[in-house]
């Protein structure tokens, strides 16, 4: 349920607002059958968590043992949890109208847009994924995994494989694009705009991608 966090760094500059998700599910793909199992989001203003909204869900299929292990989530846990479709529900709500974020975007967007259309509450934002946006930021770092990541730049340490930790882990890393891009092109701020046009250059025309973004009119 959702549940106030205070923050654990200021921002340089506003930042804008963003709900950052993270999906723990029983397979890799809704197409063959996978469902949601828990669901952790923050919402990040200005660069400060100001909320978090956590909840297990029973995603009414068998969780295969592999993933119980993974994960931690068994299907005892999520027996009497609230079933997929009356979370959802409240996370959509939750979410309001904030930019999406998450790492490895193409995995969480599959499942947020199964359960948004059985909702017939279609996505209408493109989301911004933190691992290509560290591949473009971050290119000697040799591995982009969030628990690589968290361990490399030194973020704040979270148990992974379980669904808000890995969205904080998610929202700091943000974070520390945002602050490290404004250091090193000297920028006032990091809009979500500049996010996704950084997120699809070429990982070695970030400074190119940048100077054509300041020069474009607004």
């Amino acid at each position: 349920m959702p549940a106030g966090n205070n923050a654990h760094s200021s921002p340089s500059h506003p930042q804008g607002t963003f709900a950052v998700i993270d999906f723990e599910t029983t397979g890799i793909s809704p197409e063959c059958g996978a469902r949601p199992t828990e669901i952790g989001v923050v919402i990040l203003e200005d660069g400060v968590i100001v909320d978090t909204y956590e909840s297990l869900m029973n995603p009414g299929v068998h969780i295969p043992y592999f993933i119980q292990e993974l994960t931690g989530i068994t299907d005892s846990m999520v027996r009497h949890a609230p079933d997929v479709g009356t979370v959802m529900q409240e996370v959509t709500e939750f979410i309001a109208s904030h930019r999406l974020v998450a790492h490895n975007a193409a995995f969480d967007s599959k499942f947020l847009d199964a359960e948004l259309i059985k909702l017939k509450r279609p996505r209408d934002k493109e989301m911004l994924c933190s691992l290509m946006l560290s591949r473009r930021v971050f290119p000697e770092i040799p591995s982009h995994k969030l628990s690589s990541l968290v361990e490399t730049l030194r973020l704040p340490s979270t148990k992974h494989h379980r669904a808000l930790a890995d969205a904080t882990a998610a929202a700091h890393l943000l974070m520390h694009i945002q602050r490290e891009l404004e250091q090193r092109f000297d920028l006032d701020h990091v809009s979500h705009e500049m996010l996704l046009s950084i997120q699809q250059a070429t990982r070695a025309k970030l400074e190119k991608c940048i100077a054509e973004f300041m020069k474009a009119p607004k």
